[in-house]
């Protein structure tokens, strides 16, 4: 692998910004310094632009095994680089699901070969799996994901006895989907007595309450206060759950961390009006006081990480009727154009996002040596224009679904270059897909 100078660049790292020159050698970021004379293999003009971590996106749907035909490793590997997304971990939700050793390592087979971006995956949990994912390597695997809703059906782990079985034995971080079942399935019934299968959109976050998410992420925290367990509780969507979390505890000594997604910080309620199910998502986009007090949240330390939920789906598929209509949007390639629009509209500081986006993942789930822009660490860079401005089109969105909930959109700040464990991925427009990224590795 060939040596990468980037000159000037104004680095975002650990709470600072300081203008360096970066030595990629081998992968790894070689040395850092004021100023570094070198010949190297490329030379990155980076002054006026500002370098940040790759993001490491924890919860991502790539759709393949079994549902190629709206995304697949590949397509939104790719998508994810074009947007700064160096590393992202993905669910187990596919088709066939990943409920054994060795359909979780037919992923990574596929991932080596075709993804553009550094990987993880999610040992899927079901009611009758515990052996399963007792066998789960914590060396080379992210987690266990649980969903404790009826997110992806027959993936719904409703047993309390496997439940107390996962929490009391599991010997890795366990990330949960938390809805509850029971919740939903009352409030679905009134709603499709009242409208049948075309229920509007602005009710989906009725149709799967607070009360459901608090319920469900209530009991998750309390079985890992039981029983010790590292519990990450994925997309919180209410100001009522903030309260289950422990703001005041430094990151790396929580046993119970929380994330909040892009698309929760963006839309509210309001926006069903005009893009009725292509916002519809599990959990639930709710009213305008929860995006306020989830912004709060993050902004006080109960939510720890920014992710996606990626989750591609048609848009012919977008467009049926409510009880058909499938919950998810893709969001991989736009999420750090979110969060730079974020940055400047004053909700959130350069700082802040290289850590809630980078490092808390890099910390939450142990990442070796990612997540940070430091000598050591692996090279996942990203050189950004904050002050260029461009619009989302159909032409230059990467996803294979091909729609995206930004079209139209206007974002201030855009990503020049990304570097995926020192190979020069994506740089002014274009892919070199000569190499693949790498799967991740964690220091348990």
């Amino acid at each position: 692998m060939g040596s990468i100078l980037i000159k000037g660049g104004k680095v975002v790292n650990r709470g600072t910004i300081r203008v360096q020159d970066i030595l990629v050698r081998n992968g790894r970021i070689e040395r850092m310094a004021d100023a570094i004379d070198v010949i190297a293999d490329q030379e990155l003009n980076a002054e006026g632009l500002h370098v940040f971590p790759g993001l490491i996106d924890d919860q991502v749907h790539f759709r393949e095994p079994g549902k190629t035909y709206k995304a697949d490793i590949f397509s939104e590997s790719r998508a994810a680089v074009a947007g700064g997304v160096t590393s992202f971990m993905e669910m187990p939700n596919t088709d066939p699901p990943a409920l054994t050793q060795e359909l979780l390592e037919d992923k990574y087979r596929i991932a080596a070969k075709n993804s553009l971006a550094n990987y993880s995956f999610f040992m899927g949990a079901s009611n009758d799996n515990l052996s399963e994912v007792l066998r789960t390597d914590i060396r080379n695997v992210c987690g266990i994901k649980v969903f404790m809703g009826s997110s992806t059906g027959n993936m719904l782990v409703d047993s309390e006895k496997t439940l107390e079985g996962i929490f009391s034995q599991a010997p890795m971080l366990i990330a949960t989907h938390c809805e509850d079942e029971a919740t939903i399935r009352d409030c679905f019934a009134q709603y499709h007595k009242l409208y049948g299968d075309d229920i509007p959109a602005e009710f989906h976050p009725l149709i799967r309450p607070v009360e459901g998410c608090y319920k469900s992420s209530h009991f998750a925290v309390e079985l890992a206060k039981r029983y010790n367990s590292r519990l990450h509780v994925l997309h919180i969507t209410t100001a009522e759950e903030l309260a289950l979390f422990d703001a005041h505890i430094p990151l790396e000594q929580k046993r119970i961390t929380a994330e909040v997604c892009v698309h929760h910080l963006f839309f509210s309620a309001d926006d069903y009006a005009a893009q009725g199910h292509k916002i519809k998502c599990n959990p639930a986009i709710k009213e305008r006081r929860h995006r306020d007090a989830l912004w709060e949240g993050l902004k006080n330390g109960h939510l720890d990480i920014i992710a996606t939920d990626h989750a591609p789906h048609t848009l012919a598929e977008k467009q049926q009727a409510y009880t058909q209509a499938p919950s998810g949007l893709p969001l991989v390639q736009h999420a750090l154009n979110v969060l730079l629009d974020f940055y400047h509209q004053g909700k959130i500081t350069l700082e802040e996002i290289a850590h809630k986006a980078a490092h808390a993942p890099a910390i939450c789930f142990e990442v070796d040596k990612r997540g940070f822009v430091e000598e050591g660490y692996w090279a996942d860079i990203v050189l950004v224009d904050l002050e260029e401005s461009w619009q989302v089109q159909k032409e230059n969105i990467l996803y294979k679904c091909g729609w995206s909930p930004f079209e139209g959109h206007t974002f201030k700040g855009k990503i020049k270059s990304t570097i995926v464990s020192g190979h020069l991925a994506w740089h002014e427009g274009r892919f070199n897909e000569s190499s693949t990224g790498k799967r991740l590795l964690f220091n348990r």
